[in-house]
């Protein structure tokens, strides 16, 4: 049955349901509604008219002016038109002049992209391009049947460079219901994914950061902390992105328990990891090991001013070189030292340090069901233009002797204090280049791995890079990704929403609970879970799996 609109939070959680109420209105899920129902389709734009094997060479360019709609994301940074700058006017010229197209950028915002495509193609104004990071939302987006079906000949022969990369990855995800339905960007495999601790304080209390081997030396090193008043392990609010009880789940894993219940869209509530997990967060609750208020940090700022100010240990965040969180915390307090926290310290004894592989591709894109066959194949041209190492090197550092210098290894040094014209976006302009790849790469994995290091490691933190790339390989056999199904799972798509408030709301209540009362409340929060569309999910996900409709 559908959750129901009533109150779900006892009196003592009425400020935290104040909170997750507020936090599912801004919910990035996804509408369940048939657009193309509201808003009959120009079948006639996208009939293909071509035969297998029978394609029109547009290497001269097009005999009439194409318009070629791109998306780019827009993360308000003061001061950047996304729309048009020194990188939309070069690519206009190198790109869209050559071939006879004019390439515009339309704009998404970042944190409100589901609701920012749904009125784009409610109203027949979306881009060529619709994507979004995770399969379960591109899934929501197939079933709104406002996708093209491709034709990866297709793809192939307009964009012969961009095919040779992905048609791997292409071949293996790219099917819904039997169709070839997505095409992605690459992802190699590294993440600046890390979790700082407070080195000084470690060993203010006779430990080192080497020491912290298991979940259960964490909780005596936060233990410590208590004791000696220094301070706390940071915590905060779970929300629209569910990987938290990895290090909780058996090893080796069964593939077909993992693509029942891991799952980024809907927690997992039911399964003795989740178990384990929320048994640990009520420990450290219950004995002032980690921020009391953790339910109310629901975004980075508020955690960070925590870690900043002096009043948790910890702070997880995506280590850049212009990152301020050491500079601001030494400003608090000028001895502080920083250190990697090893995975493992969040890993229970006898378990092994697993944590969700990302997918083996970036963005998941699809053909707007409105673009024309010639805009299709824009895009296609757009993409091998953008595949060639000359034009997304530019992208991704600007103009030598302005944006950077090189040094011997053949990385860009990047001039920190450039501001002419051609300066890039606060994020390298990722948001250029992200149709093509996630991540930096050179053709040598040591360059590579030297340029992450730059990329990501502040002036004089250039240990934090190297030991996270150390951390990061050394778990590289206990990172796997979830399960990708090749149908649209539809009672996800109708309860997830909702189940991302009750989880929240859940999942408190087990922390909070009296040591005492920990089974009863969990207990009780799964049969609500359960009831309120979660057993519907997993008795659909079941009949996919049965069916063989998962990698």
């Amino acid at each position: 049955m559908k959750l129901q609109k009533a109150s779900l939070v006892v009196s003592a959680l009425m400020i935290v349901s104040s909170l997750l109420t507020a936090c599912s209105n801004n919910s990035s899920g996804g509408s369940n509604s048939s657009i193309k129902e509201s808003a009959p389709a120009n079948t006639e734009s996208k009939t293909n008219n071509t035969t297998e094997g029978e394609y029109t060479d547009y290497s001269k360019g097009f005999d009439k002016r194409v318009t070629l709609e791109l998306p780019v994301y827009e993360r308000a940074f003061e001061g950047w038109n996304v729309s048009d700058n020194y990188y939309t006017r070069w690519i206009q010229k190198e790109f869209g002049d050559k071939y006879n197209i004019d390439v515009k950028f339309v704009p998404i915002t970042r944190k409100g992209e589901v609701t920012d495509y749904e009125q784009l193609l409610a109203s027949h104004n979306a881009p060529d391009i619709i994507f979004h990071y995770d399969m379960p939302q591109a899934l929501a987006y197939y079933s709104e049947e406002v996708m093209q079906e491709l034709d990866l000949n297709e793809i192939a022969y307009y964009a012969p460079t961009y095919w040779n990369n992905m048609q791997d990855t292409m071949n293996q995800y790219s099917k819904v219901d039997d169709k070839n339905t997505f095409f992605f960007a690459a992802r190699p495999a590294a993440d600046n994914s890390v979790q700082l601790i407070r080195k000084d304080w470690v060993e203010k209390v006779g430990m080192k950061v080497e020491d912290i081997t298991s979940m259960e030396k964490y909780n005596e090193l936060l233990k410590k902390w208590k004791d000696a008043g220094i301070g706390i392990g940071a915590e905060s609010l779970k929300k629209n992105n569910y990987n938290f009880n990895y290090n909780f789940r058996q090893w080796p894993v069964n593939k077909e328990e993992r693509a029942l219940y891991s799952d980024l869209g809907v927690a997992d509530l039911t399964t003795s990891a989740t178990e384990g997990y929320l048994r640990n967060l009520n420990y450290q609750y219950n004995n002032g090991l980690i921020d009391r208020e953790f339910y109310l940090r629901d975004d980075e700022n508020k955690i960070k001013a925590q870690f900043v100010a002096g009043k948790t240990g910890t702070f997880g965040q995506y280590l850049t070189n212009n990152t301020d969180v050491m500079d601001a915390t030494l400003k608090n307090n000028p001895s502080a030292e920083f250190a990697v926290l090893p995975r493992s310290a969040v890993t229970p004894e006898g378990f092994k340090a697993q944590e969700r592989a990302y997918w083996p591709f970036g963005l998941i894109m699809g053909i707007n069901y409105d673009s024309t066959d010639l805009e299709r194949i824009a895009v296609w041209m757009y993409l091998d233009w953008l595949s060639q190492p000359e034009n997304l090197f530019l992208l991704q550092n600007g103009v030598e002797g302005q944006n950077y210098t090189l040094d011997d290894d053949g990385i860009p040094v990047i001039n920190t204090e450039f501001k002419g014209d051609s300066v890039l976006s606060q994020n390298n302009n990722k948001d250029y280049w992200s149709l093509i790849t996630e991540m930096v790469q050179y053709d040598d994995p040591e360059t590579t791995r030297k340029a992450y290091i730059r990329l990501w490691a502040p002036a004089g933190y250039e240990y934090l890079a190297e030991d996270m790339l150390e951390n990061y390989e050394k778990n590289a056999e206990y990172r796997t990704p979830d399960a990708l199904f090749s149908v649209v799972l539809e009672k996800v798509n109708e309860y997830k929403t909702d189940l991302n408030v009750l989880f929240q709301e859940l999942y408190i209540k087990c922390a909070l609970a009296p040591s005492d009362q920990f089974d009863a409340t969990y207990e009780a929060a799964k049969k609500a879970y359960l009831d309120a569309g979660y057993q519907e999910i997993l008795d659909e996900k079941q009949k996919a799996i049965d069916a063989g409709q998962f990698n």
